[in-house]
């Protein structure tokens, strides 16, 4: 990846507690390019956007995809992206999808405000639940359920796209939260640009689960590292919000910054062109 990963607050990245990291051992990230290898990932997805730039995105239910809310916004404007520009395709390897669906709905957490430079109280917020205008109903693709918090040691997993990789998703079996930085929880999965709203998943008893969500990438001790959160909370009050009759996502304010000549407006895990 070219320069920067992340220009993340150094307070954020001063309060990671890391005892007793590097006890697991990482895996290698591995392309999912056939049938057989993204067998039981299809209902992880590419969030694409009209004129470029995508997200990842997972299936939750079959009219509900749970993204980063960062990936509803335009990097460099700051702007609300309309909800006709973007596009889900469940499953896509190789410019083909198992699903494809436009958008009804989308729902940002009301405490989120997008910023170029995330604190770690708005990492946790970073979330955003897309209502598909038809439901995806296929054989093939099974919608993640969601689980318990996890802490400090715990084994993961993400799977994701990604500059570079944009047509097919990949998979790195074995991750680790690393620790928490304040609410912001802390893990060393191989995340890339586009990797935004990417789930990040633990084995229970044979089954995957859903426990977190990609909202930024960051460098620390000059390694890369994903920053998410716990998913009970914040999605709770995102399905709330979907079952009112109101487009939560026009009342959410939105914070842009106005960049100077030439100033670099990557901020994290944002959108990339493909």
């Amino acid at each position: 990846m070219h320069r920067p990963l992340i220009a993340l607050l150094l307070t954020l990245l001063a309060a990671l507690a890391l005892p007793g990291a590097g006890q697991a051992q990482d895996s290698a990230l591995r392309p999912l390019l056939d049938g057989n290898a993204a067998r039981g990932w299809e209902a992880v997805g590419r969030i694409d956007v009209a004129g470029g730039g995508f997200c990842t995105g997972t299936l939750i239910a079959p009219d509900r995809v749970l993204t980063a809310a960062h990936c509803l916004f335009d990097r460099e404007t700051g702007r609300r992206l309309d909800t006709a520009d973007l596009e889900f395709r469940a499953g896509l390897r190789g410019g083909r999808a198992e699903a494809s669906r436009g958008l009804r709905r989308a729902v940002i957490h009301p405490d989120y405000v997008f910023t170029r430079a995330p604190s770690a109280g708005e990492v946790t917020k970073d979330l955003a639940l897309l209502e598909l205008d038809q439901p995806i109903r296929n054989t093939r693709i099974h919608p993640f359920r969601v689980s318990r918090q996890v802490g400090r040691g715990t084994e993961v997993g993400v799977v994701s796209y990604a500059k570079g990789r944009a047509g097919h998703p990949s998979l790195q079996e074995i991750c680790n939260v690393l620790g928490t930085a304040g609410p912001a929880l802390v893990m060393d999965c191989a995340v890339d640009f586009g990797a935004s709203g990417s789930p990040i998943f633990r084995d229970e008893a044979g089954a995957m689960r859903l426990v977190s969500v990609v909202s930024s990438m960051a460098e620390l001790n000059g390694r890369r590292v994903a920053l998410g959160m716990d998913l009970a909370r914040p999605l709770a009050t995102l399905r709330a919000a979907l079952e009112t009759d109101t487009e939560v996502f026009d009342t959410v304010p939105g914070r842009a910054r106005v960049l100077a000549p030439g100033e670099r407006s990557e901020t994290g895990a944002r959108f990339v062109r493909p």
